[in-house]
C-alpha cells in the first residue's frame, strides 16, 4: 500500500518540539512551526509575513545576517548560536541548524532554545570568577568591583546595586560606581520593597520605584510589573546586605529563573564578603591596638619612618608627642582594670578628636601614647597643640558611676631641630614627657 505522506507533512512539523523557520531571501518569515509559541511568545499568524529581523536582539544581527549570507550561498550551519528577544522582552538562547533550498529560494531552519544551557554556563562562569576576584581583590571595594563587572554581563541592561548592612543605624553603604574608591551611604527606607528585604531575608521580585532608584516598590503599591530584584547576602543567618538589580523598562520582567541565578550569586558574594571582612579585620589588629583602635607601636614607627623620608626630601618639619595618663596605676587599683581599659578608650577617642586626620594618634603600650604631627610651621604651634590636648584630656571622665579627673605629661621633639631619625625623635620626646611628670 503507497502512503502520501504530504498532508501530514504539517502535521509532523508542528509535532516537532523545536522550532521550524521557513524564510524566504528578502528575510521575510513564509513558515513558522507552531513551536514557536513557546520558544518566543508569538502565535505563527503573528510571526509569517514579518521580518525575521524584528526578533533578534539587537547585538546579534549583524553576525546573523553574516551567517544567513553564507547558508544562502549554499553552506549549511549545525552549530550557530544568537539571542532573539521574547515577546516578554527577555533574551532567548537559539542554536541553528539552517540550509538553503536553492530551488525553492527558501531557508530552512530549525530552532533550539538553550538558554537554561547558557543559564548554567553563566553560573558556572560567575563561580569561578568570584573566586577569582575574591583571590585578587585586596580590598571589600576591589571585591565590588569585580563583582559589579560580573553581574554586568550576566544581566547586561540592568542597573546594579550592591549594598551593605550596617546593624548600628540600619543604613547601607554602596560603592559609587561613578568613582574608583568612593562610597554612598542610603537610608532603607521602611515602606520600599528593599526594607521587605532585610526584615525577611529573602529573595523578593518587585516593581522599580522611578522616583528612588534601587528602592523598589512593595507588592500593594507596585504597577505589577517585576522588573525590580532583590536578594539578601546571607551569612551565618545575618544579612550582610544585598544585591538589586533593576531595569528601566516597563516592559522587561525578570523571573524566578534570574532570581535562582542571582541568589547563587549572592550567595558566593556573602561567603566571600565575610572572609574578606575576617582579613581586614585581621589585618587591622596586625596594625592597631586591640583595646582602643589606635596605631599600635609597629605601624606608628612605619609612619614616623615615611613622614622623616618626606620632610626629608621637601624640607619640611614634624614634631612627635609623648604622653601618658599621670596616676593611672591608681585608678587601675582602686576601681578596677576595667575602670582602666575605659579610661583608656576615652583617653584615645579624644586624642583622635583633638588631632587632625594626617596627624598618628598610637598607643605605645599601658597608658603611654604618641601623637605624630606633621606639617607643623614652628614650635608655637606645637605648644598650642599640647595645650589643647592636656586640656581635653582633663576634662571629667564618667567611670562607673563615679566621675574622675586625670591629667597627662607630655614631651615633644621636633624634626630637624632634635633629631633627624625615628629613634632620636622618640628618645627625646620620651625624655621630656618623664621630665614633665618628675616637676609635678
Amino acid at each position: 500500500m503507497t502512503i502520501d505522506f504530504n498532508p501530514l507533512y504539517p502535521k509532523l512539523v508542528n509535532l516537532i518540539l523545536d522550532t521550524v523557520f521557513v524564510v524566504d531571501e528578502s528575510g521575510q518569515i513564509v513558515f513558522v512551526s507552531e513551536a514557536c509559541w513557546q520558544l518566543l511568545g508569538y502565535s505563527p499568524a503573528e510571526m509569517i509575513g514579518t521580518p525575521i529581523l524584528n526578533y533578534i536582539h539587537s547585538e546579534d544581527r549583524e553576525r546573523t545576517l553574516n551567517a544567513a549570507r553564507r547558508v544562502m550561498s549554499g553552506r549549511s550551519h549545525t552549530d550557530f548560536e544568537n539571542r532573539y528577544l521574547h515577546k516578554d522582552g527577555h533574551a532567548v538562547h537559539i542554536l541553528w541548524s539552517a540550509r538553503w533550498s536553492e530551488e525553492d529560494r527558501l531557508r530552512i531552519a530549525v530552532a533550539r532554545d538553550v538558554t537554561a544551557l547558557r543559564r548554567a554556563d553563566q553560573t558556572r562562569n560567575a563561580l569561578y570568577r568570584i573566586s577569582e576576584a575574591a583571590h585578587e581583590a585586596e580590598t571589600l571595594r576591589a571585591l565590588c568591583d569585580g563583582v559589579y563587572s560580573i553581574i554586568g554581563e550576566l544581566f547586561p541592561e540592568s542597573d546594579l546595586y550592591l549594598g551593605f548592612h550596617q546593624a548600628s543605624s540600619g543604613r547601607l553603604n554602596l560603592p559609587d560606581w561613578r568613582t574608583k574608591n568612593g562610597w554612598i551611604d542610603w537610608q532603607v527606607t521602611p515602606d520600599s520593597a528593599l526594607a521587605e528585604v532585610f526584615g525577611s531575608g529573602k529573595a523578593l521580585l518587585a516593581s522599580r520605584d522611578p522616583a528612588r532608584e534601587g528602592l523598589g516598590l512593595r507588592h500593594d503599591t507596585g504597577s505589577g510589573v517585576a522588573n525590580w530584584l532583590a536578594v539578601p547576602l546571607v551569612s551565618q543567618e545575618t544579612v550582610l546586605g544585598v544585591l538589586v538589580i533593576e531595569h528601566s523598562s516597563a516592559t522587561v520582567e525578570y523571573d524566578e529563573a534570574d532570581q535562582s541565578l542571582l541568589a547563587f550569586v549572592a550567595t558566593q558574594v556573602a561567603t566571600v564578603v565575610e572572609r574578606k571582612r575576617a582579613e581586614e579585620h585581621l589585618r587591622f589588629l596586625a596594625h592597631h591596638d586591640g583595646l582602643t583602635g589606635l596605631t599600635n607601636r609597629s605601624l606608628f614607627y612605619d609612619r614616623l619612618e615615611t613622614a622623616l623620608r618626606s620632610a626629608n626630601r621637601n624640607e619640611g618639619r614634624l614634631a612627635l608627642l609623648y604622653l601618658d595618663v599621670n596616676d593611672f596605676k591608681q585608678i587601675n587599683d582602686t576601681m578596677g582594670h576595667e575602670a582602666g581599659d575605659q579610661l583608656l578608650i576615652e583617653m584615645a577617642q579624644r586624642l583622635r578628636d583633638c588631632t587632625r586626620d594626617a596627624d598618628t594618634v598610637a598607643r605605645m603600650g599601658g597608658d603611654e601614647f604618641t601623637v605624630l604631627l606633621t606639617d607643623v610651621h614652628g614650635r608655637d604651634s606645637v605648644e598650642n597643640a599640647m595645650a589643647k590636648i592636656r586640656e581635653i584630656l582633663t576634662l571629667p571622665v564618667a567611670l562607673g558611676g563615679a566621675t574622675v579627673r586625670v591629667s597627662c605629661s607630655i614631651g615633644s621633639a621636633m624634626y630637624p631641630e632634635d633629631g633627624d631619625t625615628a629613634s632620636q625623635l622618640v628618645s627625646k620626646a620620651d625624655s621630656a614627657m618623664y621630665a614633665s611628670k618628675r616637676q609635678l
